[in-house]
């Protein structure tokens, strides 16, 4: 089976998936590719920004769950660096 052929129940790990998607955007912005090859590129590129998405929303929820101040479960936004929102 081909990279382009990975079906969703054969997930790459995170770290693959961002690779992948990285050495696919460099093949579609080199812009040397057949009208097929660049949708078949496309098509799974976002197959796998769905799949990243999904994960780090994932790890996202798994955190707010671990976070714990003062005995109470609470959650903090995952804003930007500089943001100085308290924890609340």
């Amino acid at each position: 089976m081909t990279d382009s052929a990975r079906g969703a129940s054969d997930e790459l790990p995170f770290e693959a998936a961002l690779e992948r998607l990285e050495a696919l955007v460099g093949r579609l912005e080199g812009g040397d590719l057949e009208l097929e090859e660049a949708l078949a590129a496309f098509e799974e590129g976002v197959r796998l920004t769905r799949q990243c998405a999904t994960r780090l929303e994932d790890a996202e929820r798994r955190i707010e769950e671990l976070v714990e101040r003062g005995g109470e479960w609470f959650k903090r936004s995952f804003e930007g660096p500089g943001d100085d929102d308290e924890w609340t």
